[in-house]
């Protein structure tokens, strides 16, 4: 029997930006600011705890997708928000 596939495109968009000790000492407040200024309202961008890989950060896991992104800089925010809104491409 196989387990019905889920409907992905109905569930809300995250961006989530680890905001711990060392991701906030490489610049995760600057990248959460660049991506809030950005980002359009049906998708929500927020600060998060330690995602658990320390030392490559700052850290964006964008969900539900688990697409995550290591060592962001402000600038490559609307990079990454272009393939959240284009995954196809």
């Amino acid at each position: 029997m196989t387990q019905p596939q889920l409907d992905r495109s109905s569930e809300p968009i995250c961006i989530l930006i680890c905001h711990n000790r060392t991701c906030r000492k490489q610049g995760a407040v600057e990248v959460l600011a660049a991506l809030k200024s950005i980002v359009p309202p049906d998708l929500t961008a927020q600060a998060c705890g330690c995602l658990g890989k320390c030392g490559n950060g700052p850290m964006v896991l964008v969900l539900p997708a688990r697409t995550w992104y290591d060592r962001v800089r402000p600038q490559d925010v609307s990079k990454i928000l272009a393939a959240v809104l284009n995954p196809s491409h």
